[in-house]
């Protein structure tokens, strides 16, 4: 075979490579969903409940609907979370990361643009003109594995999103809880301030007739300043707590005047148990499931860095040469760097170096979340014990307490303001009945959180990130 036959089968078989190449990325598209589905599945699966990506009027119209349905009773912890699911606009920023991220794979798998020049030349009477035609072949080689990375740093992506999802529900029912807890004590406070205030102004009538010493009427007066002051902290946490919920919910106008129910609910009857609750941490946490796919990514890109580092740029093109006084000139050239100063020995060892700073920040997030769901569910059992004892010990002895004096004070062996002063006590008890009570939701949200994951995602989408911008800055 002569040599332009021979070069001929030589191009042939480079534009073969480049056509199989060009198929295989072509296929590069939006999906139907942006990637939704995944988020619509976790929400789902780990809560039960309902996430919308609002993209249209339609969809808007759809979310107002929901939650005014929602709103129309007593709000109930599910609903509260259903609601900031649907309408959080923070949330929905987020959902928007999925549509920026789905842009930057399929811009990834896209052909790069192919060049041509043009050069026209005159010496004399001789014009010389000059066309080619040049397309990156070491683009079009290192296709399949950018968009790979692409791909995977879009399904990292689905899972900050979907952490997002659940971090924004355990933050809400942790809200609500707060939000129904401190409306519950300011509703019990109120009533104690009244009681304290007639006893101040029976005790100041008494007084005034000389049946009660000015100490004795300082002592009542005193209970009634501080029972005032405690309502006011405690209005003041009510609107604070309820603020925080409303925020969270995405509410604003007349939604705001959303109704709470009266008090908390009831502590259940066993607390759960979870013998093995590492081994299932570790399982579903999304955190966790993250760190390892960042590993993964890495260590692509490290092997991305090994293949590529002896080429730099690699580029071909087809040349026709004509001129007015001489046949065409036709042919191809290809044009590389030599390595004869940078052979890329320190790229591989920074991607080596942060491929096992991946590793460690895997293991950290590992031995991280088994502590966190340690920590939470014997916070979770602690409160859960705390909130029983209370509830079977504390509250039912003060108020035996409490029913003896009042048969004590009818069959007038004791007056009104030993009544009264045993009632203070009574109320210290409900009030840290109430605490312990809004502690034990409170552990359990952060239970379900430790369950699932970490709020931020992004220390262990760090490592990979770095890896792509150093491939991508060479």
């Amino acid at each position: 075979m002569r040599a332009p036959a021979r070069r001929a089968a030589s191009v042939r078989r480079l534009l073969a490579v480049i056509a199989a190449t060009t198929v295989l990325a072509g296929c590069t598209s939006f999906s139907a969903d942006g990637g939704f589905g995944t988020v619509e599945q976790t929400a789902r699966q780990r809560l039960g409940k309902d996430v919308r990506w609002a993209r249209s009027a339609a969809d808007h119209e759809a979310i107002d609907q929901r939650v005014a349905e929602l709103l129309s009773k007593p709000l109930a912890a599910d609903d509260a979370v259903q609601i900031a699911l649907l309408n959080n606009r923070g949330l929905q920023a987020a959902f928007s990361e999925l549509g920026i991220t789905e842009a930057e794979v399929v811009q990834a798998g896209r052909l790069p643009n192919p060049g041509f020049s043009f050069g026209r030349l005159r010496r004399g009477d001789e014009i010389e003109t000059e066309r080619g035609f040049h397309l990156n072949i070491a683009r079009l080689l290192a296709l399949p594995l950018i968009k790979e990375l692409e791909e995977r740093r879009f399904a990292q992506t689905q899972g900050m999103v979907a952490m997002s999802v659940l971090s924004l529900a355990a933050d809400t029912r942790k809200a609500y809880y707060n939000a129904l807890a401190a409306e519950e004590t300011a509703s019990y406070l109120r009533k104690v301030m009244q009681v304290a205030e007639a006893s101040a102004e029976l005790a100041r009538r008494m007084a005034q007739v000389g049946n009660f010493s000015r100490l004795q009427q300082a002592r009542e007066q005193s209970f009634y300043a501080d029972a005032a002051l405690n309502s006011a902290r405690a209005q003041q946490a009510q609107r604070s707590t309820r603020e925080r919920l409303t925020r969270l919910l995405g509410l604003w106008g007349e939604q705001t005047w959303y109704a709470l129910p009266e008090r908390l609910p009831d502590l259940p009857e066993q607390a759960k148990d979870l013998p093995d609750i590492e081994r299932v941490a570790l399982a579903q946490r999304i955190d966790v499931q993250a760190a390892r796919l960042a590993t993964e990514q890495t260590a692509k890109s490290l092997g991305l860095t090994k293949a590529t580092r002896f080429v730099n740029v690699l580029e071909l093109g087809v040349v026709r040469n004509s001129s007015n006084e001489a046949p065409p000139q036709r042919g191809w050239e290809v044009g590389f760097e030599l390595p004869l100063f940078d052979w890329g020995d320190a790229r591989v060892a920074r991607a080596e170096s942060v491929y096992m700073q991946a590793l460690n920040r895997a293991a950290e997030t590992a031995i991280n979340a088994r502590s966190e769901v340690r920590e939470a569910y014997g916070n979770y059992r602690s409160s859960y014990d705390i909130a029983r004892h209370q509830r079977d010990e504390v509250v039912p002895l003060q108020t035996r307490i409490a029913e003896e004096n009042l048969l004590r004070y009818n069959g007038m062996l004791i007056g009104v303001f030993e009544l009264l002063a045993d009632a203070r006590s009574q109320i210290i008890g409900v009030n840290a009945y109430i605490e312990s009570l809004r502690d034990f939701w409170l552990a359990q949200a952060d239970l379900d959180l430790a369950l699932i994951g970490k709020p931020s995602l992004t220390a262990a989408a760090g490592p990979a990130k770095a890896v792509e911008a150093g491939a991508a800055a060479h």
